[in-house]
């Protein structure tokens, strides 16, 4: 079983990375926002206190989140876990490897999606989906065969999230770096880090994350 961490930025492919490996490997995917909404109906001591919490639109803390991901991880003998989401900071990775030891768990490897900042804003704000069937476009990689209309349904709805245009897409990209970047040097440090080229095609990208589980 391997425990791994994906790192990098907004549009870095972390998603879709993680889903094939879900898909191939077995692997469970711990995203922190799915795990709170999920508590917060799940009606058990940690999930009511998640609701509490949201309810007042507070944020939820680190140890709530630490008690969540215990649960999920505390007792599963599947193909390994895939952290999405978290750690975001020094304290949390801190609190993650406290958990891991508790638990009798390792932090097996940290898989950083290294991109360069103009060709991923170029990649994401070129980016528009089918509002009808959600097929996925791009303005120069792949646009539309017939301009304005959806290959596969024939739609003309196209649509383009509200926050994938250049100054949004740089603002995330500062407090990404502003807040999880220091955790690159961190696993560095612990000889635990693994780069791969985030921008190189799906299957590139895949086979060079694949060559870093294999050799765990």
């Amino acid at each position: 079983m391997v425990n791994i961490i994906l790192l990098g930025p907004p549009g870095a492919g972390k998603g879709t990375q993680a889903k094939r490996l879900v898909d191939g490997r077995g692997m469970v995917q711990l995203s922190t926002g799915d795990m709170l909404r999920e508590a917060k109906t799940s009606g058990t001591e940690m999930g009511n206190r998640v609701a509490e919490v949201m309810a007042k639109g507070q944020l939820v803390t680190d140890e709530i989140v630490i008690g969540l991901i215990e649960e999920k991880i505390t007792g599963h003998a599947g193909g390994g876990f895939i952290f999405d989401g978290f750690p975001r900071t020094l304290p949390q990775a801190d609190a993650l490897a406290a958990l891991m030891t508790r638990t009798g768990q390792t932090l097996d490897a940290v898989i950083e999606m290294q991109v360069d900042d103009a060709a991923l804003v170029a990649r994401i704000s070129g980016r528009y989906t089918c509002g009808n069937c959600g097929a996925v476009y791009h303005d120069q990689t792949k646009p539309t065969a017939k301009p304005g209309c959806c290959d596969v349904c024939g739609s003309d709805k196209m649509v383009r999230r509200a926050d994938d245009n250049e100054d949004a897409l740089r603002q995330r990209l500062m407090e990404y770096y502003k807040k999880t970047s220091p955790l690159i040097g961190y696993y560095y440090a612990k000889h635990q880090l693994h780069a791969v080229d985030g921008l190189a095609g799906m299957d590139a990208v895949a086979d060079a994350i694949a060559k870093v589980l294999d050799r765990q």
